[in-house]
């Protein structure tokens, strides 16, 4: 793993020195994209709109556009802006996990604590188990702001995960939501029910990243010249719902019977 941020977590007056890791990896494959006639690689280059010719990257440079005129940013004035943020994540708040909306969720990352801040770092993961509470602040992560919310994860390391900001959540009003219409207290029942028996306690190594599996299965057949055969998929039945009821009962019915076998 190589560290994205390397500052510090602000706790009251106690500053824990931490290194930020991604804690995520892609589970798709890689594929390159290819010429069709000759399958020759695809390369994209930044070139100059003007001279068309290639630039390279040490000749680049980042540039706001205001009032016609292009202000070019250096690597300095990105720390000027919030230098206290770009150097420490300080916990402003601390809320119970639960009031946070997945909506808000944006990326995980691990926390590492550094030379002499292993003991800080074991007090605020107890601190936070034992008030079943995590910390929010927000600091500043490759060249934008972010929020944080610290939590424990596994009862060993600090996981922070990266929040979006409330505006940019975009507003669903436009959206064709159906009415605030009660549901039949029958059929609500039986829903609840259907809940009920589908109900278990979550084990996220249950979920696996299948479609890779198959895809690359496809690949291995092709490479040996095999002709792929597969099963289509069934089309997507739309129109009116006739009868919720029955549509619930035989849902209920059938969790029923593979609950059983």
């Amino acid at each position: 793993m190589k560290a994205i941020w390397n500052g510090a977590i602000g706790f009251g007056l106690v500053n824990i020195p931490v290194k930020i890791y991604s804690a995520t990896e892609t589970s798709k494959l890689d594929l390159d994209m290819l010429d069709k006639s000759d399958f020759s690689n695809i390369k994209f280059k930044r070139v100059n709109e003007k001279t068309g010719k290639e630039v390279k990257w040490e000749n680049i440079v980042k540039a706001y556009l205001m009032e016609d005129k292009y202000v070019v940013l250096e690597d300095e004035d990105y720390d000027k802006a919030l230098p206290e943020k770009t150097k420490i994540l300080s916990i402003e708040h601390f809320v119970k996990e639960s009031e946070v909306d997945s909506v808000y969720f944006e990326m995980p990352y691990f926390l590492e604590p550094q030379k002499n801040g292993e003991n800080a770092y074991r007090l605020l993961i107890k601190a936070l188990q034992e008030t079943k509470m995590a910390g929010i602040g927000t600091f500043v992560l490759r060249e934008s702001e972010a929020i944080g919310m610290i939590r424990p994860y596994n009862d060993e390391i600090l996981v922070l995960n990266r929040l979006r900001f409330n505006q940019e959540i975009r507003d669903y009003k436009e959206l064709k939501i159906p009415a605030k219409k009660a549901p039949k207290p029958a059929e609500l029942k039986i829903a609840k029910s259907l809940i009920g028996q589908l109900s278990e306690t979550f084990d996220p190594s249950v979920y696996k990243d299948t479609y890779s599996e198959a895809l690359l299965k496809i690949i291995k057949q092709k490479a040996k010249g095999k002709n792929v055969k597969t099963k289509k998929a069934k089309p997507v039945k739309e129109g009116k719902v006739i009868d919720l009821m029955a549509q619930l009962k035989a849902s209920l019915q059938n969790s029923k019977s593979k609950n059983a076998s």
